[in-house]
Parts: structure tokens; C-alpha cells; sequence
């Protein structure tokens, strides 16, 4: 990946664009995909390598605007974790997308924390059009509750780079409690929706995926039997997401030609 925008306090961004074939003047939807926390064995230097490779299957497949990035941290981005710093460079790579030659359009997917502040992008930015989630938890209260716990976790994982951050502790842990998808459900309503969690999920439990629906209340609920969290291997959850993607395309156009 390579840096393609910055996002706030001057984080470089680092991501990939994936571009399908379109005529000059032609203009497609676009998707923002976003990945989850690594895990100790992954670590933060390796999450998303995968998802270059979706992005190019859904660019060349599907017709769309694909764009996958690393947060703050993870890859090739710089800057250190925050969960609100996240959410910002969600917010900044949506923009960026939707001010892409050729897009007209932005939905956002994301799995795990991706998913969770995807909804909490979407509940900021009116622009974007609609939000699929895959193994997101509803909210980070879990995290909010051990916050030095998760502030080790970082470190270990290696999205924490500099020795001397944060630099207060205190205001660090407390945007953990702020940051919260189900809240953010009321402001993303009634654009689409739909969430997808594996009934085995061992991270975070399929309780927040109902949650999540219920409180949509036009949701489309996906739980995939025997799923786990890593959805983006489960080739079940990726048709899913296709076909939800096909549909917003169709919707779209029907839109304008009605």
C-alpha cells in the first residue's frame, strides 16, 4: 500500500484504490472497506494484507470503487492508536473516496472495530450511503472497562509506536465510552444496513450483531452458522457482501432513472 491521503493531526494514510473499468465520464459507486483490531499474532504492521485483493475482486467483478487503507498505526499509515483517531481516518478516507474521479456515491464495510466505526462514520457524514458490518461489536465497553489492559494490547500489537503515548492517559481512555455504534445507529437510519456475525464468534458475541439490527429497526441480519470472527475469510459472508453491494447498485440506478 502506499499513502494516499491524511487524515487529522497530519496522520499519513497509507491504502489501496482499486479501479474498475470505466468509460471518461462514467461514474460508479464507491466502497470504503476497513479492517478490524489485529491480533498478537498478526500484529498491526501486517492487517488488511488481504484486503487489497477483495477490493480488486469487487473493482473487477462488481463495477465499483474500491478503497482499502490501514488505520492510524497499522501498515504503512503513521500516528499512533486512538479509537476517536480511527474513527477520523474512516471519516477522512470516505472523503477522500468521494472526491475521486468517476465516484459518485460512498458506502463504507468493515469488519470488527472497522465495522463499528464504519456505523459511527456513517452517523457523522450524511454523504455516506449506507454500512455493512461484519463481527462488529455494539459498543467498546468491554475495552472502556480495562483501559490500560487495552492500552498494553496496543503496544504488544505494535499499533502504538512512540514510548511517550498518549500523552494523558485520562482523556485517551475516556473517548473508548464515546465512541459507540449502537448510539450512532439513530443518526445512520434509514440508510441500508446490513450485518453479518458468525454464530461461533469468539471475540464478540452475536448478541451485538441483534443488538445492532434491532436498534436499525430495517436491518438486514445475517448470522452465519458455525462463523467465527474472521469473516473476511468465510466465503459465505463475502457472498453476502456482494450481494448487498449488488443491490445497493441496483437501487441506485433505479434512483436516477426514476
Amino acid at each position: 500500500m502506499e499513502k494516499l491521503f491524511t487524515s487529522t493531526d497530519g496522520v499519513e494514510i497509507a491504502g489501496h484504490l482499486a479501479r474498475p473499468r470505466i468509460a471518461p465520464g462514467t461514474y460508479v459507486p464507491g466502497l470504503v472497506i476497513s479492517h478490524g483490531f489485529p491480533h498478537l499474532q498478526q500484529g498491526g504492521k501486517l492487517s488488511a494484507r488481504s484486503f487489497p485483493e477483495l477490493a480488486e475482486r469487487i473493482a473487477t467483478e462488481m463495477g465499483w470503487m474500491v478503497l482499502v487503507y490501514t488505520f492510524r498505526g497499522c501498515g504503512d499509515s503513521t500516528g499512533d492508536f486512538s479509537l476517536l483517531g480511527w474513527r477520523d481516518d474512516l471519516l477522512a478516507a470516505a472523503e477522500f473516496l468521494g472526491g475521486t474521479d468517476g465516484v459518485k456515491g460512498v458506502w463504507c464495510a468493515g469488519f470488527g472495530t472497522g465495522g463499528a466505526l464504519s456505523v459511527c462514520a456513517a452517523g457523522i457524514d450524511p454523504r455516506i450511503r449506507g454500512v455493512a458490518t461484519m463481527g462488529a461489536p455494539a459498543d467498546f465497553d468491554d475495552w472502556a472497562n480495562h483501559p490500560r489492559r487495552l492500552l498494553q494490547h496496543a503496544r504488544d500489537t505494535g499499533i502504538i509506536r512512540s514510548p511517550s503515548y498518549p500523552p494523558a492517559f485520562d482523556p485517551w481512555a475516556r473517548q473508548i465510552r464515546e465512541v459507540r455504534a449502537v448510539a450512532a445507529i439513530e443518526l445512520l437510519r434509514p440508510r441500508p444496513l446490513v450485518v453479518m456475525h458468525g454464530s461461533d464468534d469468539e471475540v464478540v458475541p452475536v448478541f451485538d450483531a441483534r443488538v445492532l439490527a434491532d436498534e436499525h429497526g430495517d436491518a438486514d441480519l445475517r448470522i452465519i452458522d458455525g462463523g467465527g470472527h474472521q469473516l473476511r475469510h468465510d466465503p459465505r459472508a463475502i457472498a453476502v457482501l456482494l450481494g448487498w453491494l449488488d443491490r445497493q447498485r441496483t437501487l441506485t440506478a433505479a434512483e436516477r432513472t426514476g
